[in-house]
């Protein structure tokens, strides 16, 4: 209440150098609220969680996910809402948004980040009109693919969902990730959905199919480059390579500059939540190496014999496997102590190991996924599997290991007679 002919002073509400605004967004765990930096005068948007209800729904691990997310990935085209409801866009005005969702995509695939719920309402405009995307809170780490190399989460928004996530039988996020960009790139053109259907049955038979018109405005070129995304089949749907080199898509093209982050530290993400009882039960550091059973050792390779990497048709494959007699930390130490001089970034937890190369290959950084398995007390198995980057890249890198652990490896009398 305000006293007559008194001016009461604003209240300034600071969450450390953020000076807190009106709410803009709102959600069931979260508020989006508008803010200023008090140090720069930078406005920016301020999610604030409710962590009780956090922890209570067990959406810690999906929050710390998407704040770890966020911190991976600096772009200038990833994080005024973005909406499509004013009808459709002129091609150049939907060429330039495009341009920079492919871009911001294509660094979120190089870093292992398969975002899984793009669609115009995580598409943001900063106030010079650049795209950002926003909202990792579905989004996977290479990390989270399965052996046969795919994700197997189905998840994301129906109308902008990928045929492939929907079959449940495995998919790639690149490959998912694209489609989605498909289905915004002929929304913001036709002002108008591909695939809509009020039964989602129906609705899925229409994304399967790729059932869809495009309306008659729309340049030949686009329609391409439309249909050349929105392929049902994964195997042949366009690659964002390709993209970059569609006539459609290259008119006017700017590709971005930037610095990029090298190294993302993630331990106050892990503090956030630190103090709760109910995450030092589920997130309970391993002391031990997780354990395998006799199925999946019998599919073990021996030894450093290089033919595990190929296949009866000498296919090359994505991962390979070893048994050492040493411990679990003197194994970790030993492949820490053979990937640096070879220009790899070693990241450890729990018997787990990501081997990054930090100078780009044929296709990105190659990414090395590292995992110990023990199979007895005294008998661990070494499982290596190529995340991202190029498979001959990873072999070659897997045989220059080798030779720095060689007493590492475990040898039978076999090996040895074929090493003479």
């Amino acid at each position: 209440m305000r006293r007559s002919g008194v001016n009461q002073p604003k209240v300034k509400r600071l969450v450390g150098k953020y000076e807190i605004g009106r709410t803009i967004g709102e959600g069931t765990f979260a508020k989006v609220k508008f803010a200023k930096n008090s140090e720069t005068g930078e406005h920016v948007a301020i999610k604030i969680l409710d962590k009780e209800k956090v922890l209570k729904h067990k959406m810690a691990e999906q929050i710390k996910r998407e704040i770890a997310t966020m911190k991976l990935i600096k772009h200038p085209h990833v994080v005024q809402l973005f909406e499509v409801n004013h009808g459709r866009m002129s091609e150049n005005e939907a060429r330039r948004y495009f341009q920079q969702l492919i871009n911001a995509v294509d660094y979120c695939h190089s870093r292992g980040v398969y975002h899984r719920d793009l669609k115009p309402e995580n598409l943001l405009l900063d106030a010079y009109g650049n795209l950002k995307v926003s909202d990792f809170g579905l989004s996977a780490l290479s990390q989270q693919v399965k052996d046969d190399g795919l994700l197997h989460t189905t998840c994301g928004t129906p109308n902008y969902v990928a045929p492939e996530v929907l079959n449940d039988r495995g998919y790639d996020g690149a490959t998912a990730d694209l489609w989605s960009c498909g289905v915004i790139l002929f929304v913001l053109l036709a002002g108008y959905l591909p695939f809509d259907d009020s039964n989602l049955i129906n609705l899925y038979k229409k994304i399967s199919s790729a059932e869809f018109t495009c309306p008659p405005w729309l340049s030949l070129d686009a329609m391409k480059l439309i249909a050349r995304i929105l392929d049902p089949n994964p195997m042949t749907r366009i690659t964002i390579p390709e993209i970059l080199e569609d006539e459609w898509f290259k008119k006017d093209y700017k590709p971005p500059v930037f610095e990029e982050q090298k190294i993302a530290n993630l331990d106050d993400v892990e503090a956030v939540f630190k103090d709760s009882e109910e995450h030092h039960v589920t997130e309970k550091k391993e002391e031990h190496p997780a354990a395998m059973n006799a199925f999946e050792l019998i599919s073990m390779s021996k030894g450093l014999n290089l033919a595990n990497l190929f296949g009866t048709e000498q296919e090359f494959k994505r991962e390979t496997r070893f048994t050492s007699k040493c411990t679990a930390n003197e194994i970790v130490n030993k492949i820490e102590e053979a990937a640096k001089p070879l220009g790899f970034d070693v990241q450890k937890k729990n018997y787990k190991m990501r081997l990054e190369n930090v100078k780009a290959g044929r296709k990105g950084n190659l990414n090395v996924a590292t995992e110990i398995l023990q199979v007895a007390p005294s008998v661990h198995v070494v499982e290596m599997r190529k995340a991202k980057g190029d498979t001959l890249e990873f072999h070659k890198f897997y045989k220059n290991l080798s030779t720095s652990l060689e007493d590492v490896v475990w040898k039978t009398e076999e090996d040895m007679q074929e090493t003479k």
